[in-house]
């Protein structure tokens, strides 16, 4: 076979070389995140409270619930829908727990499965409504958020469950592995898991199908409607083990907390979704986010912002990550468009643009 006619059947092959507008657009929170820890470190108002050990472990553990949450919304959010239930569902299961073990004196295992189960049966309700009736998971999961509020405020008349808590389920919360706060290795474990179940299993790449088409996954014969019932399963799962956490950390439940996580969670899927794989949720983008917000936020407190600072960053950011998303998901379609012309273009030559090798040359041939 001649030079000539591989040559170019192996520069079809190469693979495209990344440019370096998309290394910064994948790392564009990530070196944000960076320039933030750096000012907020070496700013002479912020530096010493925020460098200190004290602020970092704060950090990493108070941010460990807010994370689990948003990594519960974004598996069913990969195969295109919204789960706003999920603060909520989180708040039921910090409940659930907090009156197994105080009000009733189960044991703190106990606790936690009871937690973990009911959050796993909201997830399951969810599921049902949205893939098994076909209801607008957006409104489904909205007014389960709104009814799972309800239902707190019903069963605790509005009051905090503190007692009977034993000291060493509240102290786990506040302890540390390794040098790290538990909830942060928890957290990390999770994400851990999360990323190999959505991006190295058949299961996972099933639900990317349905976010991209659900149209096409039916037609290749994905079972779509299993499939996002389990991920609304599987969110329901996640947000009782932030649940459970939550009534580690603060020794008990407060039936307002779980909901006020959601906002929070939201910015930070949507910063996520922004950077790593940009326009698409992903685990380790999401995690960034967390901490992003969480590290602006603290700096920011630290050089003598006021509490409105919180709900103005967070809604703020939140705009703004969904606006990079959608510009970005426009740029990609309008590049894959300019590409697929171009390939029919060229298909459409008499030569195809390059030498093809004679019948029987054992070149490679492009397949659509």
């Amino acid at each position: 076979m001649s030079t000539e006619t591989v040559a170019p059947a192996a520069r079809k092959l190469a693979p495209p070389r990344v440019s370096l507008l998309t290394v910064l657009e994948r790392g564009a929170l990530g070196m944000a995140l960076v320039v933030l820890v750096v000012f907020f470190a070496t700013n002479s108002t912020s530096g010493d409270a925020f460098t200190s050990a004290a602020n970092i472990r704060n950090i990493l553990g108070n941010q460990s619930v807010t994370g689990l949450i948003a990594l519960a919304m974004v598996i069913p959010l990969l195969c295109g829908y919204f789960d706003l239930s999920v603060a909520a569902i989180a708040g039921l299961a910090n409940v659930t727990s907090a009156a197994l073990i105080s009000t009733h004196g189960a044991p703190v295992w106990v606790g936690i499965l009871g937690g973990i189960a009911i959050a796993v049966a909201a997830g399951c309700v969810n599921g049902i409504l949205v893939a098994g009736l076909k209801l607008n998971g957006f409104i489904v999961t909205l007014g389960t958020y709104t009814l799972v509020g309800g239902l707190i405020q019903l069963y605790t008349k509005g009051q905090s469950i503190f007692s009977g808590i034993p000291a060493s389920f509240r102290e786990w919360g506040s302890q540390e592995w390794i040098g790290l706060p538990r909830p942060f290795i928890l957290f990390m474990v999770v994400g851990l898991l999360v990323w190999y179940g959505l991006s190295h299993t058949p299961f996972g790449r099933q639900l990317e199908s349905i976010g991209s088409s659900e149209r096409a996954a039916r037609l290749v014969g994905i079972r779509v409607d299993r499939s996002v019932f389990l991920a609304f399963l599987a969110s329901g799962a996640i947000a009782g083990v932030a649940g459970a956490l939550m009534t580690s950390r603060t020794g008990g439940a407060d039936p307002t907390a779980g909901p006020g996580y959601l906002f929070p969670a939201l910015t930070a899927v949507f910063l996520g979704a922004t950077t790593i794989r940009p326009g698409h949720y992903n685990v380790w983008g999401t995690v960034l986010g967390v901490f992003f917000a969480a590290i602006a936020i603290s700096g920011l407190s630290l050089l003598g912002a006021d509490t409105w600072i919180t709900p103005t960053f967070n809604g703020a950011a939140l705009v703004v990550a969904v606006a990079i998303s959608t510009v970005a998901a426009r740029r990609r379609e309008v590049r894959a468009e300019s590409a697929l012309r171009a390939q029919m273009s060229s298909r459409d030559e008499p030569d195809g643009g390059a030498a093809v090798a004679p019948p029987g040359a054992g070149s490679p041939v492009d397949r659509p």
